[in-house]
């Protein structure tokens, strides 16, 4: 794909929706008034319903590269703008529970009269009634005549849709008039983007527009779940936990079916981000599971470090629970002349977050002196303890020490059997580890 010229248009004012007003009345009244933010939606729509070049947005759980769902040659400029395999199937966002009507029945797309009942298997009610509009996939039997353009669904028989809570998503779907087809907005295998600043420094120069609304809420991408399989399963974790959905009539036996490893050769994804390596940094990434002996974890850094082979100049650490500030490697005097790292204009627009994240996003930097002559730069993060505020970290603090060009990253697991989303975290990381470790 040729370089193209990116642009970043402001929409933070149309995060939220008007109380009391639909999506329709909310755009009605932002399209007479002629503002910035609705000129940049307006256009961002057209190019939706008529480029090839997708287009990043805004949503609760990540930042979003949508493309009209039902052409084509648009789902394949998600592809090319990622640079990522054509056999991961893609989610499906609408406005309503109308537009999935209308996919699942092409009569009525067309505009054809029909008499067709709802044909969204009963199965699904309670999860739409309690999690809709929110960060979870359903899976749905794909119509023979379906719309969809093939490459959505990966020549699977099904397809995943959802209707995103953030109010500005389902604004852009409502003006567009378009199902949207729309992974994570960054290049394939890399971090999930938080920021418009992370997708702008993924996909710069191939993408035309992003709608910049500021960072997302939830931090990781939404659950995904099968109730066309019997027991119905979750097919990945996200923003909505496995006891939440047992917690629905049809759910109660609601089985895992996914594992945190890659799929095997051979093996069909039936759901995004089930087949690659996902969400990973240029650095090597270690991560050590809960519970692992903290003076064992020290030993095994510090022999990596003195490993000549290994050719580490500066490492990362991400802590997250029990680990302490540089993991005992350096001493009380070491740890007094550590500073904040403070990042560069190029690498602070790369990572940038709110002023609510900044502060904990800035690592604690140090030297360490190895066999006495020879010293390593460490980067000390801290994501705190609260499982929230390691999820809305997490991509942040991947794409912070990727930033600073560390050579390898540790990681402090958290327990993933505190279901929701501690699960959904341990999945993303052991996606992105090369190096899984319990000592």
């Amino acid at each position: 794909m040729a370089a193209r010229s990116t642009r970043i248009l402001p929409v933070h004012r149309l995060r939220k929706a008007p109380d009391n007003q639909s999506i329709a009345e909310w755009w009605a009244t932002e399209s007479s008034r002629g503002s910035p933010e609705a000129a940049a939606v307006a256009e961002a729509a057209e190019a939706l319903r008529t480029s090839d070049i997708p287009v990043g947005f805004p949503t609760e759980t990540v930042y979003g590269l949508g493309a009209d769902a039902t052409r084509s040659s648009a789902v394949q400029g998600i592809y090319k703008a990622k640079q990522r395999p054509s056999d991961n199937p893609l989610i499906v966002h609408v406005d309503s529970l109308d537009m999935i009507h209308r996919l699942l029945n092409p009569k009525q797309a067309n505009g054809a009269a029909t008499t067709e009942p709802n044909l969204i298997p009963p199965i699904y009610q309670p999860l739409i009634e309690r999690f809709w509009p929110g960060p979870l996939t359903i899976l749905l039997p794909n119509p023979p005549d379906s719309i969809l353009a093939k490459e959505v669904t990966a020549n699977l028989t099904t397809f995943g849709v959802r209707m995103p809570a953030s109010d500005f998503a389902r604004l852009l779907i409502h003006v567009a008039d378009r199902p949207l087809a729309a992974p994570s907005a960054n290049a394939s295998t890399k971090p999930s983007p938080t920021t418009a600043q992370h997708v702008y420094h993924d996909l710069q120069g191939r993408i035309d527009l992003i709608l910049d609304g500021g960072p997302c809420g939830v931090g990781v991408e939404s659950t995904v779940v099968d109730g066309l399989s019997d027991p119905p399963a979750v097919l990945r974790p996200g923003g909505i936990g496995i006891e939440e959905l047992r917690s629905c009539p049809g759910w109660e036996n609601v089985k895992i079916g996914y594992r945190d490893g890659s799929l095997h050769a051979g093996e069909v994804p039936r759901a995004p981000g089930m087949k690659y390596r996902h969400y990973s940094p240029k650095a090597r990434v270690v991560l050590f599971e809960p519970g692992s002996n903290l003076a064992s974890i020290a030993q095994c850094v510090r022999d990596d470090l003195k490993n000549p082979a290994t050719g580490l100049h500066s490492i990362g650490i991400v802590r997250t629970r029990h680990w302490i500030p540089g993991l005992g490697l350096a001493t009380e005097e070491q740890l007094s002349h550590a500073h904040k790292q403070e990042l560069s204009s190029p690498q602070k627009e790369s990572v940038k977050q709110d002023v609510a994240e900044s502060a904990a996003l800035t690592p604690l930097s140090f030297k360490l002196t190895i066999d006495k002559d020879k010293t390593k730069t460490v980067y000390d993060l801290s994501l705190g303890a609260n499982t929230d505020s390691i999820a809305r970290g997490l991509f942040a603090a991947l794409r912070t020490l990727d930033a600073l060009n560390v050579d390898i990253i540790y990681i402090e697991g958290i327990p993933d059997n505190e279901g929701d989303l501690a699960a959904a975290v341990m999945n993303r990381l052991r996606k992105a580890a090369e190096v899984e470790v319990k000592i």
